[in-house]
């Protein structure tokens, strides 16, 4: 009987905290931008903040629920957040959530 109290007891506890969101750790050094239609360019390319870019060879794109996902399975418009390399092609590219998007406006570069 002890058992199965301490096990609703945790089920219970799981539950509960499973509705408070946990916030992702996203890169302090990242820039903000907004993505435009993939519809128009190829694959490896971008358009952020009406710039053309390029995605990193081994480049990572993450959803809001921080899964990779592919070029293919990108929105026709969403809010990024964007790390480049020293050749300014994207590393990893997150899209942001509106909260995150109010929280890293006034922290993030232009």
């Amino acid at each position: 009987m002890g058992r199965w109290t301490c096990a609703v007891a945790l089920a219970l506890t799981c539950a509960a905290s499973g509705h408070a969101q946990l916030q992702r750790p996203l890169p302090t050094d990242g820039k903000l931008g907004e993505l435009a239609s993939q519809r128009q360019q190829p694959f490896p390319l971008l358009q952020i903040n009406k710039k053309v870019v390029r995605l990193a060879p081994g480049g990572r794109i993450y959803d809001q629920q921080n899964r990779m996902i592919v070029h293919g399975s990108l929105p026709d418009a969403a809010s990024v957040l964007f790390i480049e390399d020293l050749n300014g092609d994207i590393v990893r590219m997150y899209l942001l959530l509106p909260a995150e998007l109010q929280q890293l406006k006034p922290a993030a570069r232009p």
